[in-house]
């Protein structure tokens, strides 16, 4: 097993068990609604330590249940991951065609034929082509 095998098994077991201690540990239990979100939290911690604090905003769009909040806070989730996703895929595509463009020319074989612009040359596709002072 390589060793970046081994930090992924460690990193997944890591995650795995911090999903699943707090269940099978029961915390939350003593409280009216275990799942709730920081919001909610510091809402209540607000209302114990100042009962009569008024908030300076409300928010611009109140859903109507909370398993509307929940799909809305997924989605955009789920449209974050993607937006990263997209790009450091596209950071890696860019680095590996800077990479295999830096091993052709290190290799001695230019740049490829799209690029050499049909001069003629080593690595171009016309034999008899070639440039103007290719032909003095």
């Amino acid at each position: 097993m390589s060793r970046n095998a081994k930090i992924n098994a460690v990193l997944l077991f890591v995650v795995a068990a911090l999903a699943v201690l707090p269940l099978a540990f029961g915390l939350g239990d003593h409280k009216k609604e275990p799942f709730t979100g920081s919001d909610t939290e510091a809402q209540t911690a607000i209302t114990e330590i100042e009962p009569d604090y008024e908030p300076w905003f409300s928010p611009l769009y109140e859903p109507p249940s909370g398993e509307i909040e929940s799909a809305l806070f997924a989605l955009q989730a789920a449209l974050g991951a993607g937006v990263l996703a997209y790009y450091f895929g596209l950071r890696r595509g860019r680095r590996q065609g800077e990479l295999r463009g830096s091993a052709r020319r290190d290799d001695g074989q230019g740049p490829p034929p799209a690029a050499a612009g049909g001069t003629g040359g080593a690595g171009g596709t016309s034999g008899a082509g070639g440039s103007a002072a290719g032909q003095a």
